[in-house]
């Protein structure tokens, strides 16, 4: 049986890590090692920080609508509250473009989400 040498896919690994760690400062683009250990420390934080990303954005998006809604005189909690009876649904992310770039649309439909309160 012939015997088997790793060197090329030894060095392609290598290669793929150290080019993952272009950019990084002193030796964590130059040495294996330390590149690898950057490396897989850097992916954990990618794969940690995208579903971080989604929490972030959501709170982003309560914290304009709140502050919007309390401009129509209606706490977030409320508002959200009448758009269920008023069988509104318009997600979050929406609800905050809304608020921001037509004021006056969200002031309508924070005009329907009181009336179904009423009701």
């Amino acid at each position: 049986m012939p015997r088997v040498k790793y060197s090329v896919a030894s060095r392609r690994r290598r290669k793929k890590t150290l080019k993952l760690a272009k950019g990084y400062f002193g030796s964590k683009h130059r040495l294996y090692r330390t590149a690898n250990e950057q490396v897989m420390r850097s992916l954990r934080y990618a794969y940690r920080d995208r579903k971080q990303l989604k929490r972030e954005m959501r709170k982003l998006w309560i914290t304009r609508i709140n502050a919007a809604a309390r401009l129509n005189d209606i706490s977030y909690s409320q508002l959200m509250h009448g758009l269920r009876l008023a069988n509104i649904q318009v997600n979050r992310k929406m609800l905050s473009e809304i608020a921001i770039s037509d004021p006056s649309g969200f002031t309508g439909i924070v005009e329907k989400a009181k009336q179904a309160l009423a009701k």
